[in-house]
């Protein structure tokens, strides 16, 4: 192979994107040759592809050696399977699956591939962030020694209900199996577990419907606890204006703040539980430096991760984002939710099957109705609960 011919499945906003990133030749040694969309406009602007009305007959198309699949969250399970099954290298955009019950599905279907070489990773384009990747370096190399509190508020993720009422699978829990935790924090969540590792118990309240007119979680505050006595406060939103990014973390060597394209790092002399111990002063504390980081922009983003996706297929270079590891995001995602609705703190790892319960019930009680609900998404939902 000299390129990878690939297909896309779901050609809303970031299908569309990705096609379009494809075509212009953002990524090299790659080229789009299908797509498929439920609705025939959608696939009009990509003439230089074959068009397929379902997902499921692109995936039984000749020459096509991978496939992004970029459509309603449920379908990811049902469609991933599917392709993984056919041999074809995956691409799943975020989440990998509603719940982690699903999440485990989809990863056995990559654990029992036809093909030991095919490429399974996921669309987690934050990891290309070199705000992010530094602050993973500074946590792996110890300069930041044991990490004790982190401190994440991400309110930026503001949308209207214009945004809730663009499809019919939005915000419920039968289109989309969840709201800000399941359509905008999964990138927050894979970099939060990325970054510190997952945590042994949540304690979270989601407001259902609190900014706008949906059944799903508009505004989370959650509670994390560690293994090793670390504790963490993940607060988010997408009914604040302006919103807020501000990654905060407190540990042993001082204290790193993340907000406003700089990183700060407040490094103390000694750390701070040595120099409690060791120092005869009552009310003294650690002097310190301070050091700053910028870079010129976010990184490569969706197109970072489409061409480590190539190079994966073609030259065998490391994933920056395997797919296996986007469960994590899903469960801390589903840990919240289920913390919240049964009013107590949750043990992880999350019982998969009880989640996928407690959603199986509440799909089936639900008496929200919103418009242009398709079929299509509430059969790949009922097909991710046998």
């Amino acid at each position: 192979m000299d390129k990878v011919r690939f297909g896309i499945i779901g050609v809303g906003n970031m299908g569309t994107v990705h096609a379009r990133s494809l075509v212009e030749g953002k990524v090299p040694r790659a080229e789009l040759v299908a797509l498929a969309d439920l609705q025939p406009a959608k696939l009009e602007p990509f003439p230089q592809a074959r068009h397929f009305d379902d997902g499921r007959k692109l995936l039984r198309a000749k020459n096509l050696d991978a496939v992004l699949i970029a459509t309603p969250h449920y379908s990811h399970t049902t469609l991933g399977a599917a392709a993984l099954q056919r041999g074809l290298h995956v691409l799943v955009e975020k989440p990998i699956s509603v719940h982690k019950a699903d999440c485990q599905k989809l990863i056995a279907a990559y654990d029992h591939r036809p093909r030991p070489g095919q490429v399974f990773a996921a669309m987690f384009n934050q990891r290309t962030d070199p705000f992010y990747i530094k602050i993973r370096e500074l946590i792996q190399n110890g300069a930041l020694g044991e990490i004790r509190r982190v401190n994440w508020i991400v309110s930026n993720w503001f949308r209207t209900e214009a945004y809730y009422a663009s499809g019919g699978w939005r915000a419920s829990w039968a289109g989309e199996g969840g709201g800000v935790l399941l359509n905008q924090c999964p990138h927050n969540l894979d970099l939060f577990q990325w970054l510190f590792g997952m945590p042994v118990r949540v304690r979270a309240f989601c407001h259902l419907g609190r900014y706008h007119n949906i059944e799903v979680e508009d505004d989370v505050t959650a509670y994390f606890e560690f293994a090793n006595g670390a504790t963490g406060v993940f607060i988010t939103s997408t009914g604040e204006a302006p919103g807020t990014n501000r990654l905060e973390i407190a540990a042993e060597n001082g204290r790193l703040v993340c907000e406003g394209n700089r990183i700060c790092f407040t490094k103390n002399e000694a750390p701070m539980s040595e120099f409690s111990r060791t120092s005869p002063k009552p009310f003294a504390a650690p002097p310190t430096t301070t050091e700053e980081f910028t870079f010129a922009d976010h990184g490569p983003q969706h197109v970072g991760i489409l061409q480590n996706f190539v190079a994966a297929i073609l030259d065998g270079q490391p994933l920056i984002a395997p797919a296996v590891e986007g469960i994590h995001s899903v469960e801390l995602a589903n840990a919240m939710l289920y913390s919240s609705f049964q009013k107590k703190t949750v043990e992880l790892p999350l019982d998969a099957r009880a989640y996928a319960r407690h959603l199986k019930r509440l799909i089936q009680t639900s008496r929200y109705v919103k418009p242009e609900t398709r079929p299509t998404v509430v059969a790949d939902m009922t097909q991710s609960f046998k």
